[in-house]
């Protein structure tokens, strides 16, 4: 997880980290990879959800809102004001966009608006999890 704040979430890291999660799970319970044995089950036999993308997804926001209280750099290059053009092709997946998305906002003004205030901001990560 170290570093985490900084990755772009697409649907194909999701898979790859659930997928390592799992794996993580079934060695703790000491479940050979030959067994058959469901997610749900060895999630139950844990007693325990999937929690990394949630705890990733946390450190991101936290992340996020202590880079647009503070300015400098790190802002300019977040919010993607950078002078130049950008390559040919699909424009890639921001982090921005991401926690758009996951925060349930209509836009990234508000989203970066509320990181203003600490308080409406944990409180935003508290209950998007």
């Amino acid at each position: 997880m170290y570093g985490s704040e900084s990755w772009t979430m697409n649907k194909q890291s999701i898979r790859s980290l659930e997928a390592t999660e799992m794996w993580f799970y079934r060695r703790m319970m000491r479940i050979p990879w030959t067994a058959k044995m469901t997610n749900v089950e060895v999630l139950n036999e844990v007693k325990t959800q999937r929690k990394l993308i949630i705890n990733i997804r946390k450190r991101q926001s936290s992340f996020f809102g202590h880079v647009m209280r503070r300015g400098g750099l790190e802002h300019i290059v977040t919010t993607g004001k950078i002078e130049g053009r950008r390559d040919r092709g699909r424009q890639r997946e921001k982090i921005l966009d991401s926690l758009t998305s996951w925060h349930g906002r209509a836009s990234t003004s508000e989203l970066i608006a509320n990181t203003n205030d600490r308080d409406l901001w944990r409180s935003m990560i508290a209950y998007a999890s």
